[in-house]
């Protein structure tokens, strides 16, 4: 059972990395009916700023990276948003053409800062050894990060579903017209969900950062796992997003693990694309989305 309890470790650990960068782009396409596919290009701008402060193993370097990241994701949420309004009431294919332009235009200037070697991140010390689970060694450093994806999906699923920053947010997509003769300037909630998408994304390529480093190609990577994970879970759901999450995680890896022993390992891609397949059949909005996005959490 001990490889088997690795894979299904690993699957977690991946999933919860996934939650973190797909819940963003989750909220902003169901909620503020934004596609914004340069999502996998801030994850990867997060994971040069990992391999840029925390190149050589040490918490100062890291939690830095994990602060400016998340600044960077801030301002990269606000600009988008506003590159993205006067788009608002026109088709998602013009949305996707801005925001693919604009993805394509930040890997290729990162690739002129950083060049086109593939850039290592070590975990901070203290979390780039193993710990004994069930009585399997398991690198710490995926223990932590399956802890610290279990908060922040709690803390986002509060503040979305349970305080009044989340109703407000609710209420504009239910009726802006509403929520605008209450005073409340409605480009100023999508920008805050723009903004606060796009730091969990820049934040989960920090995070991500040990597992996958930083290389040409990511961006591309992480931005259709993180498709394939709202479609199976359901557009602006949180619960929907943990959950396509840790289904995706477990079948890319768990999975992998599984065919490769029975030498069909080649067979993993389409296994994790049978099942969004077979969601989008018998489920098309997903397994938690909603029917109205006024109810989206």
């Amino acid at each position: 059972m001990a490889p088997y309890l690795v894979g299904i470790l690993n699957g977690f650990a991946i999933g919860f990395l996934l939650f973190v960068i797909a819940v963003g782009l989750s909220l902003v396409f169901g909620m503020m009916d934004v596609l914004n596919l340069a999502h996998g290009a801030l994850f990867l701008a997060g994971a040069y700023t990992a391999a840029t402060l925390a190149g050589t193993p040490t918490w100062g370097g890291f939690l830095g990276a994990l602060a400016i990241a998340a600044l960077l994701g801030l301002v990269a949420g606000g600009v988008l948003s506003l590159l993205t309004e006067p788009l608002r009431r026109r088709s998602h294919l013009d949305q996707a053409l801005l925001t693919l332009g604009i993805a394509l235009v930040v890997a290729e200037l990162l690739v002129v800062v950083f060049g086109d070697d593939p850039l290592r991140i070590v975990a901070p010390p203290g979390l780039d050894g193993s710990a004994a689970v069930f009585g399997v060694v398991y690198p710490t450093y995926r223990l932590v990060l399956i802890g610290v994806g279990a908060l922040l999906a709690l803390a986002v699923y509060l503040v979305v579903d349970r305080t009044r920053v989340g109703a407000l947010v609710r209420a504009t997509v239910a009726d802006r017209e509403m929520v605008a003769t209450l005073g409340i300037d409605n480009r100023l909630v999508k920008a805050a969900v723009f903004a606060a998408g796009s730091m969990l994304a820049t934040v989960a390529g920090v995070l991500g950062g040990p597992l996958y480093g930083a290389n040409v190609g990511l961006d591309s990577t992480i931005l259709i796992l993180a498709l394939v994970v709202i479609v199976i879970g359901g557009l602006g759901s949180v619960r929907g997003a943990l959950a396509g999450a840790l289904v995706v995680g477990q079948i890319d890896t768990f999975g992998r693990q599984l065919l490769q022993q029975v030498g069909l390992g080649e067979l993993t891609s389409f296994v994790l694309f049978g099942a969004l397949a077979l969601v989008l059949v018998l489920r098309p909005q997903g397994l938690f989305g909603a029917r109205s996005v006024g109810r989206a959490a």
